[in-house]
C-alpha cells in the first residue's frame, strides 16, 4: 500500500515542510536581512515536525485510520504555524519587524492542500475496503 496516491502526497507536504524552507525566505525585516526558518528554533521546529508526522504517516500504511489521524493533526500543526505567520506580519506593537513578505510565509499552505488531498485518497481506501468487507 505505500505505492498509493497519498504516499505521493505526503511526500510532497513533507518535502515543502522539510525542504523549501531552506530555499525560501520568510520576510525581509526593517534593516532588508532575509529571514528564514532556521533563524527562529520555532519556526524550524514547527516545520520540522510537520514533516515528521508526514514521514510517519507514510510508514504506517497499514494503519488507516491512525494515518487519517496524523493528517488531522498535520493539518492542525500548519494552521497554527500560518497563524504564528501572520500574526508575525501583521505585528501588533505599531512597530513592524516585517517589511516585505517573502514566499516562505505560504508554505504551510501548500502543505496543507497536499495534506487535504492525502487525507481525502485514505479516506477513499478506508470506505472501498469497508465495502468489501460488507461482501463477505
Amino acid at each position: 500500500m505505500i505505492q498509493r496516491i497519498q504516499t505521493l502526497y505526503l511526500v510532497l507536504a513533507a518535502g515543502i515542510s522539510a525542504g523549501l524552507i531552506f530555499v525560501f525566505h520568510l520576510w525581509l525585516n526593517n534593516e532588508g536581512v532575509k529571514v528564514f526558518a532556521l533563524d527562529n528554533y520555532t519556526y524550524l521546529g514547527l516545520f520540522l515536525a510537520s514533516a515528521l508526522l508526514a514521514v510517519i504517516s507514510i510508514f504506517s500504511f497499514k494503519n488507516r485510520k491512525f494515518q487519517f489521524v496524523l493528517g488531522r493533526l498535520n493539518i492542525i500543526l500548519n494552521f497554527i504555524l500560518l497563524g504564528i505567520f501572520v500574526y508575525q506580519s501583521q505585528n501588533l506593537s505599531g512597530e513592524t519587524n516585517v517589511s516585505e513578505k517573502g514566499i516562505g510565509i505560504i508554505l504551510p499552505i501548500f502543505s496543507i492542500v497536499c495534506l487535504v488531498l492525502a487525507n481525502k485518497a485514505i479516506k477513499k481506501d478506508e470506505d472501498l475496503v469497508k465495502s468489501v468487507d460488507r461482501l463477505r
